[in-house]
């Protein structure tokens, strides 16, 4: 698998005109691969690519993979920022959730990870599911703060087809996961965390001032990128590139000196309706000048008509061409941009 992605890292050479500026390796779990085998995909990346000498480098890790041992050979590489998934610190919610780590080990990785000189960090957590009661998340909340990591991510938990949970909740055997405790969570997340010193600078991220993630961020700016192995996506502006899910079929297609992509060929509408769908998540909000100089002046006359749908609510708030969501409207956020996608046949 490793040369695999060696091998796409190399055939993507053009892929990339200036520097990269950020590096993400994402899950599965990454942080099993061990040192040898990152090291082996960084030499692959710097023998291609131009890295920037500030760039943000990051990798998803679980609590129970941040050992000593784990910590002292990720110092050795340019691993500069952990992504690791807490969920919750209480044992049961971590059972229920079939995690394989325990609350104080999720406590101690993160002391662990600071102690060993990894301050960039940011937490996962998650809301909105039966065992939490609204104290217990103003409890791990507050824990996250008291860890002082500069980034949390929070995100409601949905129910996956053809899940176990999935099954458990058919066959009544689990409630079935409700609509209104999430959005009663999201909103003791946003109170607590701003009040706390954080920006809620996208709808499931929150970054004490200026400590945004880099590489997520160029994904709601629409900046392009690149996705290097099975099930990852890569986005040039115009198309979209998706690689097979499948780990035999992806290195089978790199063993015959092909890339396994599918590129999905993207619409001016697709582009607009994403740039909608990204850019209204984020604080920076939708910038109708944007619309009219990217899409031309059709999209921003419609898009001008569909916002008048929302002149009763208070969902929405304008600052000269950005418009964005208010605290109400963060609820909503899907429902209101697809209030405002431009379909083909419009």
């Amino acid at each position: 698998m490793v040369d695999a992605i060696c091998k796409e890292i190399k055939m993507k050479k053009d892929r990339i005109g200036g520097q990269v500026g950020s590096i993400y390796f994402g899950g599965g779990t990454p942080s099993i691969l061990s040192q040898a085998a990152l090291q082996k995909i960084f030499d692959a990346i710097n023998h291609t690519f131009s890295v920037d000498g500030n760039a943000e480098i990051t990798i998803e890790t679980n609590p129970d993979d941040l050992t000593a041992q784990k910590l002292k050979e990720l110092k050795q590489l340019p691993v500069n920022r952990f992504s690791v998934g807490i969920q919750s610190f209480y044992d049961e919610d971590l059972i229920w959730m079939n995690r394989a780590h325990q609350a104080q080990e999720a406590e101690d990785c993160i002391r662990r990870s600071q102690d060993a000189g990894f301050e960039n960090l940011t937490l996962d957590l998650i809301y909105g599911y039966p065992l939490l009661t609204d104290q217990k998340w103003l409890n791990n909340i507050q824990k996250a703060i008291e860890l002082e990591v500069p980034h949390i991510s929070a995100y409601a938990l949905t129910v996956e087809p053809r899940t176990a949970l999935a099954h458990t909740i058919k066959n009544k055997k689990q409630a079935p996961i409700n609509d209104n405790q999430s959005a009663a969570q999201f909103v003791i997340l946003m109170d607590k965390l701003v009040n706390a010193g954080f920006e809620h600078y996208e709808i499931s991220n929150f970054a004490k001032p200026n400590r945004y993630a880099v590489h997520n961020t160029n994904y709601w700016k629409g900046i392009d990128y690149i996705g290097i192995g099975p099930s990852a996506h890569g986005f040039n502006g115009q198309n979209r590139y998706m690689n097979p899910a499948n780990n035999a079929l992806y290195i089978e297609t790199l063993g015959h000196n092909k890339l396994p992509e599918i590129v999905e060929e993207l619409s001016l509408n697709d582009r607009f309706n994403e740039y909608i769908m990204t850019s209204l998540r984020t604080m920076w909000g939708t910038d109708l000048q944007k619309i009219n100089t990217d899409f031309g002046k059709d999209f921003l006359t419609e898009t001008k008509h569909n916002l008048k749908n929302f002149g009763d609510k208070d969902w929405l708030v304008a600052d000269g061409d950005n418009i964005y969501l208010s605290q109400n409207g963060k609820l909503f956020a899907d429902h209101i941009a697809s209030e405002l996608f431009i379909v083909e046949n419009d």
